[in-house]
């Protein structure tokens, strides 16, 4: 039974999603010759063997259960609020942020499975109200369960993450009709939040990146050292990179937060051009993938989700890349399938095992 519903999954989903964690596993590798400390990679290799078990698990199981369990959903939005509180009351800020919990040798970042908990919840509202979507309510109250956990994440503060949230919203808007106006009033509301956030929320450190971003030479040793060594990596990769192992940015630790938010440009020093262009065909063709189980899809549930998956695979990957190459400021958005870290690996596979689960139904 198990070894039929195996060969039955979309290894055209599978396959580029192993390639891409094969990717950052050969850049967390080389990044750990710095300080000849493997744990990370360890950890990971870990992380996604879990990864593969949840993403299989969820394969099996009927998606049903998310769309008509008239409790689940709810209780899996007030889990992720009261994770995300105890990371307000709890813990201690690391770098400026409390995005983490402690325990052992693992860190533990909530704000990952609530986006997949954020997409179930929406793709569950709007596909019992497709059809009355043009009563401004719905938007109104779909808004909160977002904004709820977006404001509680904003205190940590991590505002890519919120940028994600705010974009999934959007996107499940736009593919539930959505009407203009009120997508205009919508892009208003977004400006006016930005604005009040640079004004009243926003650190120090993360106002100087934006600066720094804009123009890179007022603190060229400080903030925008990041950056500034990214692209020298990214440069120096050429057309066939330097080499497993051999990517020196990254080994004598010249590009920091190599493993995490600067690990596109360690794979391209490591792997060149070819490299970028293997990792990007990889998330074109999931995506197309995920797309084409949308459409044929039988139900709005399906739809929904896959649509809000997409938003987090393709938000993530387009903000963390231009991060890399300097045409967006940093705002800590991992690379998904990538980056180190095992709460976005195992979120993202959960999501990808229930995307799995609703191919052809």
């Amino acid at each position: 039974m198990v070894i039929g519903h195996w060969r039955q999954l979309d290894w055209f989903i599978i396959i580029p999603t192993v390639i891409l964690s094969g990717l950052g596993l050969a850049a967390i590798y080389n990044a750990s010759f710095y300080n000849h400390d493997f744990t990370d990679f360890n950890k990971q290799v870990v992380f996604l063997a879990i990864g593969l078990l949840i993403m299989f698990i969820f394969s099996r199981l009927d998606w049903r259960i998310f769309r008509d369990g008239p409790h689940l959903v709810t209780i899996l939005y007030i889990i992720c609020l009261v994770s995300l509180v105890g990371l307000l009351l709890f813990t201690k800020g690391v770098h400026g942020s409390r995005s983490w919990y402690k325990i052992g040798v693992i860190s533990i970042d909530p704000i990952e499975p609530v986006k997949i908990v954020l997409i179930i919840l929406l793709a569950k509202y709007f596909s019992l109200r497709h059809v009355e979507l043009y009563r401004i309510r719905h938007i109104i109250f779909s808004g909160l369960y977002i904004l709820v956990p977006a404001l509680l994440i904003l205190l940590q503060p991590e505002v890519g993450s919120v940028i994600v949230l705010a974009l999934i919203w959007v996107g499940v808007l736009l593919i539930s009709g959505i009407k203009l106006r009120h997508f205009l009033a919508l892009c208003l509301c977004g400006l006016l939040i930005l604005s009040f956030s640079w004004l009243f929320l926003f650190k120090d450190y993360q106002k100087s990146r934006v600066l720094t971003f804009l123009s890179p030479s007022i603190a060229p040793l400080g903030s925008g050292w990041n950056q500034a060594q990214a692209r020298v990596a990214i440069g120096s990769g050429g057309l066939l990179g330097k080499g497993f192992v051999n990517a020196t940015q990254v080994r004598y630790g010249f590009l920091p937060a190599s493993k995490t938010d600067f690990i596109f440009a360690s794979i391209v020093e490591e792997w060149g051009l070819l490299g970028a262009g293997l990792l990007l065909f990889c998330y074109g063709f999931i995506i197309w993938r995920i797309i084409k189980i949308s459409l044929i899809s039988q139900s709005n549930f399906p739809r929904l989700f896959s649509v809000g998956f997409v938003v987090v695979l393709i938000s993530q990957t387009v903000i963390n890349i231009s991060m890399n190459l300097g045409l967006l400021p940093i705002i800590g958005v991992p690379l998904p399938f990538v980056s180190y870290g095992g709460s976005s690996l195992l979120a993202s596979f959960w999501g990808l095992g229930i995307i799995l689960s609703m191919e052809g139904k």
